[in-house]
């Protein structure tokens, strides 16, 4: 309309997403449509576990080298996990349709991703990138003891007598939270949806604010699996990444009704 700015206009499009009410009890049934997925796409989903799983390990290997990255990595985890299952959405809507699925459909899907998706990907990768470089300037700079080894790290955390650790925790909690809500609906949507990066984003933290008690028990659901990974070596990430990212594309569809917007003509579901 004419007269409306580009703040209005983005709320207006992002109203046209419908969100809807999920009960908590909703979860259970992401997770148990994510299993499903999992079993049917097959090779073609595990790959992406695989891949996770390798570069997770690569990574450990490298913050044992100079330990003050681990923290910061671990964290950054978070922001760049949603984007990495990408073609497991393709794959849950293929699924989802009765469509037979290969290796070739999330390759497809990184093939046609939008600009949209790909710079939400890259605003992604670099936030974790600075984070990790912010933490390990506040622990280089702040911490006021010396810590050579990781064993040191967690002493100091169980006995430390400053704020510096819990200042970290809390930006971190931050941070994580933020991007979660920014997410969890975004980045599906701009896979599926003819959709702008600032319309998905909102439509996401639209869902997160109106579904608060379902989306805090996903969020801790996430955080244990992705903890339970970590607890067996990355190797658990093998199968549980794959099972959060078809998962999500369940919770996805529950929680937004995107129908009224076109869908992405590259979306490799729809050939």
């Amino acid at each position: 309309p004419i007269g409306m700015n580009q703040e209005e206009s983005t709320k207006s499009a992002a109203l046209d997403i419908k969100v809807k009410q999920a009960p908590p009890g909703l979860v259970l049934e992401w997770l148990s449509k994510g299993w499903r997925d999992v079993r049917i796409a097959g090779s073609a989903s595990l790959l992406h576990g695989l891949i996770v799983s390798i570069l997770s390990i690569v990574i450990t290997a490298m913050t044992l080298l100079y330990w003050k990255l681990l923290p910061g990595a671990v964290s950054g985890f978070v922001l760049i996990g949603p984007f990495l299952a990408t073609g497991l959405y393709v794959l849950s809507c293929k699924v989802g349709k009765s469509e037979p699925t290969s290796i070739k459909d999330a390759i497809n899907a990184w093939r046609y991703s939008s600009k949209c998706l790909m710079l939400f990907g890259s605003l992604l990768i670099l936030g974790a990138t600075a984070w990790v470089v912010f933490s390990v300037a506040m622990f280089h700079f702040f911490i006021p003891v010396d810590i050579d080894h990781p064993i040191d790290f967690l002493k100091y955390v169980l006995t430390q007598d400053d704020g510096t650790f819990m200042l970290w925790t809390m930006l971190g909690g931050i941070g994580a939270a933020l991007a979660f809500s920014m997410t969890v609906v975004g980045l599906p949507l701009l896979v599926e949806r003819d959709i702008t990066t600032p319309k998905a984003v909102y439509a996401s933290i639209r869902a997160v604010s109106e579904n608060p008690a379902t989306m805090l028990l996903w969020a801790m659901v996430i955080l244990m699996i992705t903890g339970i990974s970590f607890a067996t070596l990355m190797l658990g990430f093998i199968v549980l990444y794959p099972l959060l990212g078809h998962a999500s594309w369940h919770a996805y569809k529950d929680l937004v009704d995107a129908d009224a917007l076109p869908l992405r003509a590259e979306f490799p579901a729809n050939e």
